[in-house]
């Protein structure tokens, strides 16, 4: 049994049951998190990254076992979503690289590509935390290891990482004082060993016991729109269009089925509209010549059109260049009046996302893209969106500049002290420096219950956030936010300093008005600003500086 082998199928089908193992639990990987805030939690981010994942996979339409880890890879790292999906991608681009040129999968190319994609996901992450799925992947690294030494087959080491993976998520909480004082397990630690499981359980032959989520993720439909960094790697080149007509008398609509499946089998994008008497057909195609005789077989053809896209795309760089700026800005926002107020300080590109939703590494990727600019800075305005945005740079052919904004006001900090006149390094920390100036508050409710700092949160309890840290609590929004700038204002220590209030969308300028007018006679040096940030969720956002 040493001999034992994965190959390219079945290592599809542990991924794509993976998924849907992940995604029937990705409820109770949520609610792992320390944080009772309502935000882009692990559970979800892990989902819509693997999802990302499966779809890249059933387009590839892969038989051998590096086809499929290229496409996880790929889809992965296109559609990873907050830290957590972030560091999955990684892991996965590591399995991409360990089984390079593999028709099959034996145990220790399956320990390779474990110990590959943590070292991936270590180098990362600027500061790794131990306690984390860091720690999950690299326990899972070293009990294969020994697994492996001790002349396991690629079955039994299937088995070691999910019992390995449990016994590293119950080691979590001893590395981590946060998560034991909150009495949970590391959430993204839990989300991996989740799809290990699934791994696992395709291997076993054992199925989901309800089907809805192996049946979705299985009938998911692959991509047919290219992203902008594939125009140059058209695998389906030619666009055909043509119509079938004066159709054999014995033609039946059965028929149509026998046509999709002939021209799915040569390419992608496909379309096919019957009428009465005609059927028109649209498909992407490396052999259009081979799509028009297999029509002959159901009547005549048509108005035929072939559109060659690869050369419709090579006109696309020069073009790109000859539009192109010297610079240009890109944020992450949630909430239209935020947005105004960013476009109008000269920010380029919105990207809409934020606490509920992260947006992916490609999401950020097709912004950079689309400004089109020599040096591209981004402001990801959130801490679970600043790995993704790293990534987004890695991968972008202009030069891209991260400056790290955990929040929003944070980020209108940092497009105000960017000079367009500036070099790169002096915008960078002119940016950055910025950023340092500015206390942000935010104020929202609790999701669910659980302890921080000996403090006790019940779900539904109006909580204030400093510099991301929960620092009051109490049970209405106005309460909570007039003790959050109270704390916010005495931090700060300045009497001229200036406030803004950014008011959500269920808030109204009136109630906004109220903090001022109590607060005011208090602080009567501040300067009190409002603004309508539309932001869903949080009732406030506000900054001192």
């Amino acid at each position: 049994m040493s001999d034992v082998k994965i190959s390219g199928a079945l290592f599809r089908d542990m991924l794509f049951t993976g998924a849907a193992l992940l995604e029937r639990n990705k409820a109770q990987i949520d609610s792992l998190n320390v944080f009772p805030v309502p935000d882009g939690d692990t559970g979800t981010n892990m989902t819509m990254t693997m999802q990302s994942a499966v779809k890249e996979i059933k387009s590839a339409n892969c038989a051998t076992v590096t086809c499929v880890s290229d496409a996880l890879s790929l889809g992965a790292l296109k559609g990873a979503r907050g830290n957590s999906g972030v560091i999955l991608s990684q892991i996965f681009r590591g399995f991409s690289r360990a089984l390079k040129d593999a028709e099959d999968m034996d145990a220790a190319m399956l320990y390779e590509a474990v110990k590959t994609g943590t070292e991936a996901a270590y180098k990362a992450v600027m500061k790794p935390k131990e306690g984390t799925m860091l720690t999950v992947s690299r326990m899972i690294s070293e009990a294969l290891e020994e697994e492996l030494a001790r002349g396991a087959n690629v079955y039994n080491m299937i088995d070691v990482m999910v019992e390995a993976g449990e016994k590293a998520l119950i080691l979590t909480p001893e590395l981590l004082p946060v998560l034991k004082e909150a009495g949970v397990v590391d959430s993204g630690g839990k989300g991996l060993v989740t799809i290990f499981r699934g791994f696992k359980m395709a291997i076993d032959g054992e199925e989901i016991g309800d089907k809805e989520e192996m049946q979705r993720i299985m009938e998911a439909p692959a991509r047919d729109v290219l992203s902008l960094t594939e125009v140059f790697d058209i695998r389906f080149p030619y666009c055909t269009e043509f119509f079938i007509i004066r159709l054999n008398e014995n033609f039946k609509e059965d028929d149509l089925e026998t046509l999709r499946e002939k021209l799915t089998n040569i390419g992608d994008s496909l379309v096919i509209a019957y009428d009465a008497d005609m059927v028109k057909v649209h498909v992407h195609t490396p052999s259009p010549g081979k799509a028009l005789q297999f029509a002959l077989r159901f009547g005549e053809i048509d108005k035929i059109k072939i559109e060659n896209m690869r050369e419709q795309n090579r006109a696309i760089p020069a073009k790109r260049k000859a539009a192109e700026t010297e610079f240009a800005l890109v944020a992450v926002t949630s909430g239209e009046g935020i947005g105004k107020v960013m476009k109008d300080l000269g920010i380029n590109a919105i990207i809409q996302g934020g606490q509920t939703m992260n947006p992916s590494i490609e999401d950020i990727s097709q912004a950079i893209y689309r400004v089109n600019a020599r040096t591209v800075y981004v402001l990801p305005n959130n801490s679970n969106i600043i790995l993704a945005a790293q990534q987004a740079a890695q991968v972008s052919e202009c030069k891209v500049v991260v400056i790290p904004t955990k929040t929003i006001p944070q980020g209108i900090a940092a497009v105000m002290a960017f000079h367009p006149d500036l070099g790169v390094e002096e915008n960078e920390k002119r940016m950055s420096d910025a950023i340092s100036g500015v206390i942000s508050g935010s104020v929202t409710y609790a999701v669910r219950d659980t302890t921080l700092n000996d403090d006790k949160i019940r779900k539904g309890d109006i909580i204030g956030l400093m510099d991301g840290k929960i620092v009051t609590v109490s049970g209405a929004p106005q309460e909570t936010s007039l003790k959050l700038l109270r704390i916010m204002m005495e931090k700060k220590a300045e009497d001229d300093c200036i406030v803004t209030i950014f008011y959500g969308e269920s808030m109204q300028e009136a109630v906004a008005q109220e903090l001022v007018d109590t607060l005011q006679p208090e602080y009567p040096d501040v300067e009190f600003v409002i603004e309508n940030g539309g932001q869903p969720i949080y009732y406030y956002f506000f900054s001192v500086e």
